[in-house]
């Protein structure tokens, strides 16, 4: 029994990373640091053709419900539709 408590302490969880870079990284990198990191049309689509006005006003919405949240603390959720939005680690 105290074994399986130790086992349970000790859990590891796996490290996310990007193409080899780490979360952390991936929250530092400026946008066009992160454009290259992308797939080709990942890239085209947010350099050749920029993001669409409401992708613009999705990732406001993101920056403004992470801001009034502590460092630990989950942020009020925000309501998309859009499906086909390219998700960046600010996200």
């Amino acid at each position: 029994a105290e074994l399986a408590a130790l086992a349970k302490r000790k859990r590891q969880f796996r490290k996310f990373s990007y193409r080899g870079v780490d979360l952390d990284k991936l929250l530092d990198l400026t946008p066009k640091q992160l454009v290259n990191l992308l797939p080709a049309r990942a890239r085209r689509r947010i350099v050749v053709r920029r993001l669409p006005h409401k992708a613009k006003l999705l990732l406001s919405k993101l920056r403004k419900s992470k801001k009034g949240v502590g460092p630990h603390e989950k942020p009020e959720p925000v309501n998309t539709h859009m499906r086909n939005m390219i998700i960046v680690p600010e996200m």
